[in-house]
């Protein structure tokens, strides 16, 4: 855990990415294997599950502190952070502990299967055997809040560098359905197992959003044009005889879709697709909206009704492997041509469909499709260069995405909460609310968009400015005006309002609109009408 609570501190104390890969590097040149693949697996976002409630955590260690539980509740409150809020308030530790980081990892994996009183037992001695970055890496693991400010991009590179391995060989290692319980850091780094290759992904090609206009990107005969989706991305996998969904957030979604094991009839063996899920609408032929999807995200299982009711296809855009050989190599116009000609002719019944490409000549051609783009229940367009190859995650300069301006609306603020980790004493989290009659109905709420100085200012009022508190929420006088984005409108049972925003945001404050002007419930729901 030394070692672990070493490179943390490393990490955690600089920006430089220099400084981050050199201090990766060099853990994995020197950590044990185990601790080398549970770091992977924090690093990729594989945390052990929580087997302790933070309402247990946090009595415990109020008590073990000497605190009553109003003031550990306000420290909470301050701090923003309950693993850091537990490492400032407990005493020093009376006794060492030298043990490895999955050593502790599988201590707190075993929790699950303790009664209550052995768990308390357990973290108390924990707790008292653990000191400075060691004791707030642990409340961190315990808590299920592990995070730390390295991408898995640098990891990877990292991890290179210490294996002489290639970047782009283990970032598809690194995809899948694993986790360190289930696979070895040889099994998944030195000598992988090709059976596990069956189902894995491989890393998806990532765009950045356009900057300025798109004429800047050159000849528009370099490029191909294409709706962007509003579905969930995935890759669609063929091999040895099975099939697999993955996501782009790297989760296993083949049973929740069930429509694609009949892919298998009509696509041969060794196919890799990327495309979008979507529900599909085959008597208007054209996808719903993404709420229509909502109701399938998320099930385990799949009622008949709902799979008649929603049923889904893959937009396919790009194919990534044919007969078992892998075209990522290969220019993006070479392999879309072979993606037409395997579904040329593809049968209806089919859960798979080719993403057409849009036609134009030139770049000033675009905006106006763009406009529409919601009229194709599409969220905009995605512009790729016709020569570029399948890159592992976002390279700036091939693939570019041209959304929609967002939809939007001016609400007013009537409850503030602070946030956490470094925005802790910060008011950044806001209830909105619009008018209906005289009254101000909630509709959503919002905590990004606002530069730093503009969070401090509104903190400043808050503070000043405070009617009632419950808990961490603060009720302020309704009188500022925000201008919140969002991506879509849906119906919502949920609400007050009967609406519920997609991505929610703060585009701008609007010190200059009186809260009288700001708009209305009817304003949602005629938005709902010709969005939702």
């Amino acid at each position: 855990m030394k070692r672990f609570a070493t490179l943390f501190t490393a990490l955690d104390q600089t920006t430089k990415t220099t400084v981050k890969t050199a201090a990766l590097t060099a853990y994995f040149e020197d950590a044990p294997d185990r601790d080398k693949l549970w770091t992977i697996a924090l690093l990729s976002g594989r945390r052990p599950k929580r087997t302790v409630n933070a309402s247990r955590l946090s009595e415990w260690a109020a008590e073990l502190a000497g605190l009553p539980m109003w003031l550990f509740k306000a420290s909470y409150d301050v701090v923003g952070d309950l693993a850091e809020t537990i490492h400032l308030v407990l005493p020093d530790p009376a006794q060492t502990a030298d043990r490895s980081l999955s050593d502790w990892i599988d201590m707190i994996r075993g929790l699950s299967a303790e009664e209550e009183p052995a768990r308390k037992a357990a973290i108390l001695q924990a707790w008292d055997q653990l000191a400075g970055t060691e004791r707030f890496v642990f409340n961190k693991l315990i808590t299920g809040g592990f995070r730390v400010g390295v991408s898995q991009k640098l990891m990877t590179r990292a991890l290179s560098r210490a294996t002489d391995i290639e970047e782009a060989e283990l970032a598809h290692r690194l995809m899948g359905d694993w986790a360190p319980g289930t696979t070895t850091f040889a099994g998944l780094i030195t000598a992988p197992d090709p059976e596990a290759a069956l189902s894995r992904p491989y890393p998806f090609c990532l765009a950045y959003g356009v900057e300025g206009d798109p004429s800047d990107l050159g000849p528009p005969e370099d490029w191909l044009a294409e709706w962007k989706w509003d579905g969930i991305r995935g890759q669609l996998i063929l091999r040895g005889g099975q099939h697999f969904l993955w996501s782009r957030g790297e989760e296993l979604m083949t049973d929740r879709f069930p429509e694609f094991a009949r892919a298998r009839d009509f696509l041969p063996d060794g196919t890799v697709l990327d495309g979008e899920v979507l529900v599909w609408d085959a008597e208007a032929q054209r996808p719903r909206n993404f709420n229509a999807l909502q109701a399938r995200i998320g099930r385990k299982t799949v009622p008949k009704k709902l799979l008649a009711e929603a049923p889904v296809i893959l937009r396919a855009y790009d194919l990534l492997e044919e007969d078992g050989e892998d075209l990522r190599a290969l220019p993006f116009a070479d392999r879309r041509a072979r993606l037409e000609k395997m579904l040329d002719g593809i049968a209806p019944q089919a859960p798979v469909a080719l993403s057409p490409v849009v036609d134009f000549a030139d770049w000033s051609d675009l905006a106006p499709i763009r406009a529409d783009a919601r009229a194709a229940a599409a969220e905009g367009l995605m512009l790729k260069r016709a020569a570029s190859p399948y890159h592992v995650g976002r390279k700036k300069g091939d693939w570019w995405k041209w959304k929609l301006d967002p939809l939007s609306i001016d609400a007013v603020m009537i409850y503030a909460q602070a946030g956490h980790g470094r925005r802790a004493n910060l008011y950044t989290d806001f209830t909105f609310a619009v008018w209906k009659g005289n009254e101000l109905v909630p509709f959503t709420k919002a905590y990004s968009g606002l530069t730093d100085a503009e969070f401090n200012k509104i903190t400043y009022w808050v503070r000043r400015n405070t009617l009632e508190r419950f808990g961490p929420v603060r009720r302020v006088p309704p009188e500022h005006v925000f201008e919140i984005g969002f991506e879509g409108i849906q119906k919502s049972t949920r609400h007050k309002s009967g609406v519920a925003l997609r991505f929610p945001r703060m585009l701008r404050w609007r010190p200059d609109k009186p809260v009288q002007e700001a708009n209305t419930h009817d304003d949602l729901l005629a938005m709902l009408d010709q969005y939702g």
